[in-house]
């Protein structure tokens, strides 16, 4: 029967096959997706064939015209779709959902990064439909206007019994495959990239009711799982920037590996060194953000709430109730904005803020930006920061000021006249760039602090610098291992490498009395530790973080993939590892433990965001009237 089916529809068969082979020379060219043994080999090689089998075989429900432009049509649109997730992975090293399609908002602004990315050879994908559509034009077919219902039925009967083998083995790979919706690599390794899009609709669909069926019994259980899990603050530490100014600084891809870092002898960063060295700075932070990128670490440090795994909750649950950092210092008297020169629709903000309850956004309207101050995303930071304090010495006090800097963007442009510092020399023009760029917003942060000193509103202010997320991807480990000066990145290496800057400036405090913390921490730890210096007790939010002064806090913390770091282990895709070793530890029931502990934490997380819990937990705050 199968003989006669490929024999009757081979023009069907071929485009199956084409399809196949490109996909599987995609997998091996331009994703780096770890095979760990021959069964792994074997299921990446199959997982295309089902979706194929299936998606084609709609034809047969068509005669034979339409089915074969039907096949056309098919090959095309799956082929954009292979390359859009080709040009995504490129950089961000992971592959579409979704939820991404929700933020085509933010296109008109990608301009540069997106022409960075695309590359002529892609467009070669294109060959195997120029083939198909030769053929269908060139050749004359066995007239087949209606399929019988038997062959259709054998045809789909094969479709179900590869998928179920695919399946199948891949279970056995990694059992519970597909309760991992936060680890993408995996479900495409296994059931490949198409059927992981027709997963991700499926989890899309289920968690966009998951609102609907919301109640607020669903948060006794988070409840009770905070309360078991929050620490007490320091009781010296506690109040002791009461009152103050809060100047956040996020700094755009900024991680920590450029830390006292020097190329061709001079520092990459020689105030922010100097700067820490005057201040609280925690050496093993960690960025915990996903898809969402700039903007889910805002949303961390404004809710102490994990991002989705998913999209970007300032696009997907902008209308939710939230307890944000803005919301809880406004009912304490004090004015909050958020200052960063882009439109103001980019990443929702415009909506989300709302949600946050921010009092103002000092968008791109509020800066006068024009070709001379200008490179890449907008107006470079040097003049963001100059014309950002002019704007908060208008502010009433105190206030929660929060700046999200431009210039030290993917793809890292820069004038000549800006680069103090020589490029970097490897294969990676992006990694090249980095180094010029990170150097120039250092710059502009020590101009930015000077003109805080000069404005007046220094010395009654609390000054705290973040990284956001990571600026350079996995794609670019062979630059980074060159960098470091090591042979190659490993996967423990890529866990390391997502530490971000992180520290808390008081002045009249730190400067007299600074500390090196080494302490594991996140971005998920900011809101409450924050919230405890300027002396606002947290005791009844809804939040994953703890006071990083707090000495009951016990060091960890989990990234959005899963991946978490302790004080004595790393945990990549289940795999556990000695800190300090860096070799796998085969059995642990500690490093289970905190696995459990991680995988509740954004299981938790999600159904807050997901069942938009929240607004049960104000209503209740509104009725008790707290």
């Amino acid at each position: 029967m199968l003989k006669n089916l490929i024999s009757k529809y081979h023009f069907l068969f071929l485009a199956v096959v084409l399809m196949w082979i490109k996909t599987y020379i995609v997998y091996q060219t331009s994703f780096e997706i770890k095979i760990e043994n021959i069964m792994q080999s074997f299921i990446l090689f199959i997982n295309p064939l089902s979706f194929f089998l299936l998606v084609f075989g709609f034809g047969l429900f068509m005669k034979q015209k339409a089915r074969n432009i039907y096949i056309i049509a098919v090959s095309t649109v799956v082929t954009i779709l292979l390359i859009s997730n080709m040009i995504f992975y490129n950089f961000y090293n992971d592959f579409l959902t979704i939820p991404l399609l929700f933020q085509s908002s933010n296109m008109g602004d990608l301009d540069s990064s997106v022409q960075e990315l695309v590359k002529p050879i892609y467009y070669l994908l294109f060959i195997d439909i120029l083939l198909l559509i030769w053929i269908a034009m060139k050749h004359k077919f066995q007239k087949v206007d209606i399929v019988p219902s038997r062959e259709r039925r054998a045809y789909f009967l094969l479709v179900t019994v590869v998928f179920v083998i695919n399946l199948g083995l891949a279970e056995i790979q990694r059992p519970m495959l597909l309760t991992r919706s936060f680890d993408r690599e995996v479900l495409v390794k296994n059931i490949g990239i198409f059927n992981f899009h027709i997963y991700d609709a499926i989890i899309q669909s289920s968690t966009s009711a998951q609102r609907v069926l919301a109640d607020s019994d669903e948060l006794v259980e988070i409840q009770n799982y905070i309360k078991a899990n929050k620490t007490k603050p320091d009781e010296e530490m506690f109040g002791i920037a009461k009152d103050r100014n809060v100047i956040f600084v996020s700094l755009e891809s900024t991680q920590s590996f450029v830390v006292n870092e020097t190329l061709n002898g001079k520092e990459l960063t020689p105030y922010l060194n100097d700067f820490i060295d005057e201040s609280y700075y925690f050496e093993n932070f960690y960025h915990q953000t996903e898809q969402g990128k700039t903007s889910d670490s805002e949303f961390l440090v404004a809710n102490s709430l994990y991002p989705l795994g998913r999209g970007a909750v300032f696009f997907t649950h902008s209308e939710n109730e939230y307890n944000s950092m803005q919301e809880i210092l406004k009912s304490k008297n004090y004015y909050t904005a958020t200052f960063h020169a882009n439109d103001a629709s980019f990443w929702n903000r415009d909506i989300i803020y709302d949600a946050f309850e921010v009092d103002h956004f000092y968008d791109l309207k509020s800066y006068k930006v024009d070709q001379e101050n200008s490179v890449g995303w907008g107006l470079k930071d040097k003049e963001f920061f100059e014309q950002s304090v002019d704007l908060i010495k208008t502010l009433p006090q105190p206030f929660y000021s929060y700046f999200i800097t431009l210039t030290n963007h993917f793809p890292f442009e820069l004038e000549e006249k800006d680069k103090l510092i020589e490029e970097f020399d490897s294969t990676s023009d992006i990694f090249n760039r980095y180094v010029t760029t990170i150097r120039y917003q250092d710059e502009a942060l020590k101009r930015f602090i000077e003109k805080l000193k000069e404005s007046g509103l220094y010395d009654n202010s609390i000054i705290v610098l973040m990284g956001d997320h990571y600026g350079i991807s996995q794609n670019h480990n062979e630059a980074m291992a060159k960098f470091l000066g090591k042979d190659e990145i490993t996967p423990y290496d890529n866990v390391q490498l997502q530490r971000v800057p992180f520290l808390i400036h008081i002045p009249g405090i730190t400067d007299e009395n600074p500390k090196l913390i080494s302490d594991v921490s996140g971005q998920i730890d900011i809101k409450p530790t924050l919230l405890h210096l300027l002396g606002i007790d947290t005791t009844k939010l809804i939040q994953f973080g703890n006071d990083l002064f707090s000495p009951d806090r016990k060091s960890f913390a989990v990234l959005r993939n899963g991946s978490f770091i302790t004080e004595e282990y790393i945990s990549i895709s289940d795999v556990c590892y000695n800190r300090q070793t860096q070799e796998v530890i085969e059995a642990d029931n500690a490093c289970d433990v905190y696995q459990d502990k991680a995988h509740s934490e954004l299981s938790f997380s999600d159904k807050i965001i997901y069942g938009d819990l929240l607004r049960f937990y104000n209503e209740e705050k509104v009725s008790t009237g707290n």
